[in-house]
């Protein structure tokens, strides 16, 4: 009962918009913790889903991927990394739906859902930066984009599930149905973004 009067207060202190994922765990000594960061190597339960977060992985058809927040951070970042800034968007899209504070249960943090090893090799100190966030997006796709000679399917595939795990699979699509997935979100919001008055 005390439980659920904590998580009827925490949800009324929230705004009715836009609020993050918050997690509830037991620490070894038994206390019940609250947290917005997803409690790594404990067993966790979700207590508010990510408002930000829901509809970015189903029912993306129709979906629309009109939001010009981070469009100029997209564009430099794009040019300096000769990359597509359609294909930037389209990722963000697909991964946080712009959410700048976004994690996965995986770990993966902010709008390109960068993991820390991933950001850290990318040279970004601060994931939940959207400037740095984009800028280490952009600087992994061209890397990608080197690593599979520019095709579109194995660059996502490797952005979703790891390049290890695309090489491994004789450089072609894991059968992984999150990575595939997640394949046909990018490339639907990808094509819309190239095309938007297409139906």
């Amino acid at each position: 009962m005390l439980f659920r009067l904590l998580v009827l207060g925490l949800a009324l202190c929230l705004p009715a918009y836009g609020y993050c994922a918050v997690y509830g765990y037991v620490d070894e000594r038994g206390v019940y913790h609250f947290t917005n960061i997803t409690p790594v190597g404990k067993k966790f339960q979700t207590v508010i889903a990510d408002k930000n977060n829901m509809g970015v992985t189903k029912g993306f058809r129709g979906a629309s991927v009109n939001n010009n927040d981070y469009d100029r951070m997209i564009l430099r970042h794009s040019e300096t990394h000769g990359i597509d800034p359609s294909l930037v968007k389209a990722v963000m899209r697909a991964e946080s739906n712009f959410n700048p504070n976004a994690i996965s249960q995986k770990g993966a943090q902010g709008l390109m859902q960068l993991m820390p090893d991933t950001a850290k090799l990318m040279r970004v100190d601060n994931p939940f930066d959207p400037d740095e966030n984009i800028k280490g997006g952009a600087r992994y796709l061209r890397y990608l984009g080197d690593t599979f000679r520019g095709d579109l399917e194995l660059m996502l595939a490797a952005y979703n599930a790891g390049p290890t795990r695309v090489i491994e699979n004789g450089m072609s699509v894991p059968p992984i149905e999150e990575t595939r997935n997640f394949i046909k979100r990018v490339k639907y919001f990808y094509n819309k973004l190239k095309n938007p008055y297409e139906g």
